[in-house]
């Protein structure tokens, strides 16, 4: 069950206006939200991140966060997520339904897309981590705006799954950004490294959590660019985002990182994140 435009649809029949304007440009934001046991995790962190984007892009949003907080809830309770359930929820804004012309019209209306579904957490995947591709950052300059035109991050994690690689690590002439759809750390002699959080990389919502964590715990966290060359000499790397959580990254274009294996400061702040889960406020 979706709840689009204001109306509860079934999957199968849901309709979008051929004059969409997230259909014909991309135009619009979104945000992907961890439910963990039934509850909304980093909720009010994601609304306004997804209040962010939206004003960089001069669209205003017509609906409080509480009015969002219902519609979640009640997407949650269609789809039959109970407490027992790990799953991910899907809000989207575009702009609205206007006649296809390249500048922003003045009277259009934005129209909210909704669906919850069941997702396990990769923990498995966590345990031995990712086989990731070095691959030249091709997306637009407007990285820390989440939105829906999502081309340039399909075609490197294309590119990426090519090679026989799980995810793309992505560089803009030498200097790592991050990854398809995730951030990027380093690991050096037990501190952290991750690009600063400007227009060139997403302000991750589980990266916020774990620089945090990682501070709260004696660990030195580094937010300055460095390079594809300091990224391969690295004792550890691993990504983050809501739905990887915090995930090993074990080897860059075949080269392994290190020994090989999941590394201890990673496998730290596994636990670290598993306990905030644990112990954070959920919706």
């Amino acid at each position: 069950m979706l709840y689009v435009d204001g109306k509860w649809v079934e999957a199968g029949v849901a309709a979008v206006d051929p004059e969409d304007r997230g259909y014909n440009f991309g135009d619009g934001v979104y945000e992907v939200i961890r439910i963990y046991k039934g509850k909304l995790f980093q909720w009010d962190a994601h609304i306004e991140r997804m209040e962010r984007s939206a004003k960089e892009i001069q669209m205003k949003m017509p609906w409080s966060a509480q009015e969002l907080l219902d519609i979640a809830k009640q997407l949650m309770d269609k789809n039959g997520i109970t407490a027992q359930d790990d799953a991910t929820l899907y809000m989207q804004v575009s702009r609205g339904n206007s006649p296809r012309v390249h500048d922003i019209p003045g009277d259009v209306k934005p129209v909210l897309m909704g669906f919850a579904r069941k997702k396990d957490r990769p923990l498995a995947d966590q345990k031995k981590g990712l086989k990731a591709a070095l691959i030249e950052d091709i997306r637009w300059l407007r990285c820390d705006i989440k939105s829906i035109s999502l081309l340039g991050a399909v075609m490197v994690k294309q590119y990426a799954k090519d090679t026989g690689a799980q995810d793309a690590i992505l560089h803009r002439d030498g200097i790592v950004t991050e990854c398809s759809a995730a951030n990027l750390f380093a690991i050096k002699n037990g501190e952290l490294y991750t690009h600063p959080a400007n227009n060139l990389i997403l302000k991750g919502i589980t990266r916020d959590v774990v620089i945090e964590l990682a501070a709260k715990n004696g660990l030195t966290v580094h937010e300055k660019p460095f390079d594809t060359k300091f990224l391969l000499q690295a004792d550890e790397l691993f990504l983050t985002s809501t739905t990887a959580e915090v995930m090993p990254v074990i080897s860059v274009d075949g080269q392994a990182i290190a020994d090989g294996q999941v590394g201890s400061v990673t496998q730290k702040l596994q636990t670290l994140f598993e306990q905030h889960i644990e112990e954070a406020v959920l919706v």
